[in-house]
C-alpha cells in the first residue's frame, strides 16, 4: 500500500466517522428524513454535474446500475436513514460504534452466505467484535439508553454491509462521481416519500444546523463517498476495508470533542476491543506477498 492510498484511507476514515457528530447536530433541528432526502439531493446534482463537466458518462453499464442503485437504497436510503432517526435519542458516539462494526458482519456474512473460509485470526477478530459490542451494550442499557435506537441502529448497519457486499460492481469503469452522485440521487429519491407523508417540516433554523448540514451535504456525504470509491479501486475492497478498523476510535472522538458526549470505563475498553476484532479480521484476509 503505497502513501498516497494510506492518505486516502485516513481521510475517508475521519469524513466517515464525523457524519455522525454532524448528523446529531442536523436532528436535533430539523426532521430527519427531510433533512437527509435534501441532503442526498443537493449532494446528488452536485456530484453528477461535475461528473458530466469532468466528462464522466452516466451510461453505465448494467452491473453498474444495479449496484448503484442498491448502494443507493441500502446505504442512503436505509442505514443512513435509520440513524438519522435513531440519533434523535441516540449518542452520536453509540451510533458510530455500531456502524463501525460493518467490517465483522461482511467478514460473518462472507462465511455464512458465501461459504468463504475464515482464517483462525478471521475468527479471533469475530470473536473480540461480539465481547466488544457487548461490554459497551451491556454499560449502556444500565444507563437507560434508548432501545428502539439500538435497533435502528443495528438494521442500518446491517443495510450498511448489504451496500459493502453490492459496491464491487458500482466502483469498476472509472465513472466513480458520476456512481457517487447517482446513488445519492436514488437515496434521495427514495427517502423523499416517508418525509413528504410521515414529517410535519418543522426546523428550528440556526448556524449550527446551517454550518452542520452544509459540512454534511459536502464532506461525508459527497467527498468521503467519492474517495472510498476511488480507494476500493486503487487498492481493492479488502485492503482499503482495514481502515474500518480507525471508525470506533475516530467516532467517539470526535463526539466527545464536538458534543461533549461523556464515555464510561466500559465503553472505552469495549471500543478498544472492537477496534482489534476488527484489524485482525482484514488482516487474516490478506493474502501473504
Amino acid at each position: 500500500m503505497d502513501f498516497r492510498s494510506i492518505l486516502m484511507g485516513m481521510a475517508f476514515v475521519i469524513m466517515w466517522s464525523s457524519a455522525f457528530t454532524s448528523a446529531r447536530m442536523i436532528v436535533a433541528d430539523a426532521p430527519p428524513l427531510t433533512a437527509l432526502a435534501l441532503r442526498f439531493l443537493l449532494s446528488g446534482l452536485i456530484g453528477v454535474g461535475l461528473a458530466r463537466l469532468m466528462g464522466q458518462s452516466w451510461h453505465l453499464t448494467r452491473s453498474q446500475w444495479r449496484a448503484t442503485a442498491v448502494f443507493g437504497l441500502c446505504q442512503n436510503a436505509l442505514y443512513l436513514g435509520l440513524n438519522f432517526i435513531a440519533m434523535q435519542n441516540v449518542e452520536a458516539s453509540l451510533a458510530a460504534i455500531i456502524a463501525s462494526t460493518m467490517p465483522l458482519l461482511v467478514a460473518l456474512a462472507g462465511l455464512v452466505v458465501f461459504g468463504e473460509r475464515i482464517q483462525p485470526l478471521g475468527f479471533a477478530g469475530l470473536i473480540a467484535g461480539v465481547i466488544g459490542v457487548s461490554l459497551i451494550m451491556g454499560a449502556r442499557f444500565q444507563g437507560g439508553v434508548d432501545g428502539l435506537g439500538i435497533t435502528l441502529c443495528t438494521l442500518g448497519v446491517i443495510s450498511l454491509t448489504v451496500a459493502t457486499l453490492a459496491m464491487r460492481g458500482a466502483s469498476a469503469g472509472g465513472n466513480f462521481l458520476m456512481v457517487v452522485g447517482l446513488q445519492m440521487l436514488v437515496g434521495s429519491a427514495v427517502l423523499a416519500v416517508p418525509a413528504i407523508l410521515l414529517e410535519p417540516f418543522s426546523v428550528n433554523w440556526n448556524l449550527r444546523l446551517i454550518a452542520a448540514f452544509t459540512y454534511t451535504t459536502l464532506v461525508p456525504g459527497l467527498a468521503a463517498t467519492l474517495v472510498w470509491f476511488m480507494l476500493v479501486d486503487r487498492i481493492g475492497t479488502v485492503k482499503a476495508a482495514t481502515f474500518h478498523f480507525l471508525n470506533p476510535f475516530f467516532g467517539v472522538a470526535i463526539a466527545a470533542m464536538f458534543l461533549s458526549e461523556k464515555l464510561g470505563p466500559l465503553d472505552l475498553v469495549g471500543v478498544i476491543i472492537i477496534t482489534g476484532g476488527i484489524l485482525a479480521v482484514q488482516l487474516s484476509k490478506q493474502k501473504p506477498q
